[in-house]
């Protein structure tokens, strides 16, 4: 079943973080993942949230995401990351089945 990292962050050193985003997509393309969303416009429609930069990562599952923010292909970028940006991550797994909404 597929996860999800939804990522909310404030980039508080813009320049630095120039190389997280350079040095990111081949640890995620390295456990199977794919950007569905990396910080495009967005909308408040309910809520007090007030999101920042969003971002959204798929994985074919739970384990393949947690072992991709644990890896050594992550560990370079994840430290750019925290030293130039304040973060907000879960992971959440997607439908375990199918629902019809048509019965």
């Amino acid at each position: 079943m597929a996860a999800y990292l939804i990522v909310d962050v404030l980039v508080n050193n813009p320049q630095e973080y120039e190389a997280y985003k350079k040095l990111t997509p081949a640890a995620i393309a390295a456990y199977e993942g794919k950007f569905i969303v990396r910080g495009g416009a967005l909308e408040i429609l309910e809520g007090n949230w007030q999101p920042n930069r969003v971002v959204i990562l798929e994985f074919p599952t739970a384990e393949k995401a947690r072992q991709f923010w644990h890896s050594a292909e992550y560990a370079d970028a994840k430290l750019i990351r925290q030293l130039n940006a304040s973060t907000n991550m879960i992971l959440v797994e997607g439908i375990k089945e199918e629902i019809d909404y048509g019965k």
